[in-house]
């Protein structure tokens, strides 16, 4: 026996690859995508069921006293708990397994801090950074890699511990509960109810909007598609009974937010400026667009507001239903009996937060945790918080000490920068479940590929979305970044949300709301949607998925100063306008035949026929192409192959070497035209020297990418200044960011006069 087990623990060893070793030494256990699930059926046992179901009592912290367990929750236990002698097996392969890794060679870890870190930032880069499959796929490595891993870890130890159908509301508790304030803004949202002639009118009604201005927010468009549009403006001063907090939020957030408050913390001035009316819009339900969001300035005090909103929105909800649980074991209620028991979605997911990293989802949980635990002594019950921590975490000494980057790039790139993860939180009263499985959880924490991988697409075998048909509130922070990952994402996400359940999950329908059981879903979910910057495509998404009930919020600031301002160098600024007949002209990327002449993209043509010609002569030579789209990048670097241009490139997918020999070929002068895509400036923000010409084939997507950009010619200053050039293409559609680079101002004239405009910029600013 001692043979056997001994030889079966080795193959186990020889079978793990080189990261799992890794990770098994860095935290003793193996990955969760890789733990071993025993396969050995528990053995059947029979027990007798008591005469009343109804006698499962509470598992709350404050009894002492041995609880008497139903022979049901008995026989749900068999059919969920491990063997003993599987588990015994396990801890002995473990055992084995912790000693045999420690006599393992160095022949693994003969790699440097600085190559660890940059293989890392490649894999991030590449897997990030990839556009849309026109087959479905994600594009993260090859065709079913994804689909073809182990499934992940999920918590199935502490499932009744957490279970909202066995569980009850204290006593002590239930009359200090505000649910049943009229003036609460979840229950008028939660009990609001729609007639069937409101939902057929919202296709066809037109959206009434209505302009105000905020203190601090500034330029905000109330927007609604139901007939009535109410307004509000913000109160002066602010208390935190008056925004009907659930215990123990009061108290917890005063110290929580302490960080971002100038004076003593104090229940009357409980938040900052912004977070005040930040926290009256997600208050009142509505939905929210706010695109000043930056990760240098006031993104972690806009997370904190956010997270204080969900925790309320959490304790709220499950509150409800513990209460509700508790009448019915009082007044012994069959089901169906009274429609004031329904309070509950067709699932249990409530909460969607997605965020680009797993950094993010880190600061997030522990949020959480700071906001349920506060000062108070005795300290909340958060499992798997040490796994939690191993994964989501991040080694100050992994990031190379001699990396200078940008402060905002530091800022957004700081910790664990993995963006394929999910996982489910549980939260009930004061204790907190890491790892729960997705039907167990009420907050889902993902990223845009993590959710993508588990959605799956149309024609898969292996797809799941039933998850998302009840998320009463979902959160999209950092939507800028995610057009520099893959918007596809995004998409397919919101395509998926609110939709029916293909499967029941056990739901008790005389609980489920008649809303969610209309497939209105939709119509009360709040979306509240952060970015750094107005863009098309995110204002697309809040304009077509959007339909709250309680109507819609955007800011819409205007740049009165552009980006332009910030570029230091002497250097002549030519804005080529493009003249465009339709939208379908400037995007649409397909080529066509007429006849046997090809009819290429208007703005492809444009730049071959108008802009290139100018930069073919030897003189013009060291000329960067900024290339924002990846597409026009694939489509540039054809063309030049086929003309035999002397050219180089330089993309997310290229490798460090050629990286490196482009950059050494472009400053010798050795290549004359240099493709640049912006994705991998996003991602890397080297310093390109060598350029004395440089093209925008389109505006770049961030304001201050330009001056970046333009800033980089000072790099290799050899007395060429005064022969300096810089054009840039755009359209009439492009105001936004064409406001965002010049100032609005300048923008409207530019927009009006139809001329191509000469800028010059002294560079004293």
């Amino acid at each position: 026996m001692g043979k056997r087990r001994s030889r079966s623990q080795s193959q186990l060893l020889n079978s793990l690859t080189k990261k799992q070793k890794k990770h098994l030494r860095d935290f003793g256990e193996e990955h969760p995508f890789y733990d071993r699930v025993s396969r050995k059926e528990a053995k059947p046992q029979t027990c007798q069921l008591s005469e009343s179901l109804d006698t499962s009592s509470s598992e709350s912290e404050a009894e002492s006293e041995p609880e008497q367990v139903s022979g049901y929750n008995r026989l749900l236990a068999t059919l969920k708990d491990i063997s003993k002698e599987d588990e015994e097996e396990e801890e002995e392969e473990d055992s084995v397994i912790d000693e045999t890794e420690m006599n393992l060679g160095d022949g693994d870890s003969d790699i440097s801090v600085e190559e660890e870190t940059a293989v890392a930032s490649t894999d991030v880069q590449k897997n990030a950074a990839l556009p849309a499959d026109p087959k479905g796929k994600d594009g993260h490595g090859p065709p079913g890699t994804l689909e073809e891993s182990p499934e992940e870890f999920t918590d199935a130890k502490h499932e009744s511990l957490f279970s909202l159908e066995t569980n009850f509301l204290e006593e002590e508790r239930e009359g200090n509960c505000s649910l049943k304030a009229l003036q609460d803004p979840f229950a008028q949202h939660v009990n609001k109810e729609l007639k069937e002639k409101e939902i057929q009118a919202v296709a066809t009604n037109p959206k009434t909007t209505h302009q105000l201005k905020w203190p601090i927010l500034g330029q905000l468009v109330f927007s609604s598609r139901f007939q009535q549009l109410e307004t509000f403006k913000p109160p002066k001063d602010i208390d935190l009974k008056s925004l009907h907090l659930q215990k123990p939020l009061e108290s917890t957030w005063i110290k929580t937010n302490s960080r971002f408050l100038s004076g003593p913390p104090n229940s009357s001035s409980p938040f900052t400026p912004l977070q005040k009316e930040l926290f009256l819009i997600m208050n009142s339900y509505r939905d929210l667009f706010y695109p000043e969001r930056t990760a240098l300035k006031n993104g972690e005090e806009i997370r904190h507001v956010y997270c204080l909103h969900v925790i309320n929105h959490v304790l709220k909800a499950n509150a409800q239903v513990l209460a509700n649980n508790s009448r019915c074991r009082s007044q012994k209620l069959g089901v169906g009996d009274d429609d004031d028991f329904r309070d509950q979605g067709l699932t249990r997911p409530k909460v969607l937060i997605v965020v680009p990293f797993r950094e993010a989802a880190l600061r997030v949980v522990q949020l959480f945790i700071s906001l349920l635990e506060g000062d108070s002594k005795k300290k909340i019950t958060v499992s798997n918080k040490k796994r939690f921590n191993g994964e989501y975490g991040s080694d100050p000494e992994e990031r190379p000490p001699n990396l200078k980057r940008p402060e905002d790039y530091e800022a957004v790139f700081v910790g664990n920068i993995d963006d394929h993860f999910r996982t489910g939180v549980a939260i009930l009263q004061r204790s907190i479940r890491l790892y729960a499985p997705f039907y167990s959880s009420d907050i889902l924490i993902a990223s845009p590929l993590g959710l993508r991988t588990i959605i799956g697409g149309e024609g898969e075998k292996k797809r799941d979305f039933d998850f998302l048909s009840s998320i009463e509130l979902l959160i999209i922070d950092q939507a800028d970044i995610y057009l520099m990952q893959n918007w596809e994402h995004v998409l397919h996400l919101m395509n998926h949300m609110n939709l029916l359940p293909l499967d029941s999950h056990g739901v008790d329908f005389s609980r489920v709301r008649m809303w969610s059981l209309n497939n209105w879903s939709k119509y009360y979910r709040q979306t509240l949607l952060f970015g750094a910057l107005q863009d098309a495509q995110i204002n697309s998404v809040f304009n077509k998925y959007c339909v709250n009930v309680q109507g819609q919020v955007a800011v819409r600031n205007v740049p009165m100063t552009g980006c332009i301002s910030h570029v230091l160098v002497q250097l002549p600024h030519v804005f080529q306008r493009m003249e465009a007949e339709n939208l379908a002209s400037v995007i649409d990327a397909s080529q066509g035949t007429h006849g046997s002449r090809m009819v290429l993209n208007t703005w492809f043509n444009f730049f071959v026929n108008k802009i290139l010609p100018q930069y073919r002569d030897a003189v013009m030579s060291h000329t960067l192409i900024y290339v924002p789209s990846y597409f026009d990048f694939v489509r540039l670097r054809n063309y030049f192959k086929k003309e035999d241009l002397n050219f180089t490139h330089i993309c997310e997918y290229t490798q460090k070497s050629g990286v490196s020999r482009a950059r050494h070929f472009f400053l010798q002068g050795e290549k004359q035209f240099l493709l640049l895509t912006e994705r991998f400036h996003f991602y890397k923000r080297y310093t390109i020297k060598g350029i004395r010409n440089l093209i925008f084939y389109e505006l770049p997507t961030y304001p201050h990418f330009y001056s970046e950009v333009c800033n980089m010619l000072q790099a290799t200053t050899r007395g060429e200044e005064a022969a300096w050039t810089c054009t840039v293409l755009y359209s009439k559609y492009d105001a936004q960011r064409l406001a965002a680079v010049v100032g609005v101002e300048r923008a409207a004239q530019m927009l009006q006069s139809k001329k191509n405009v000469h800028l010059f910029i002294t560079g004293e600013r």
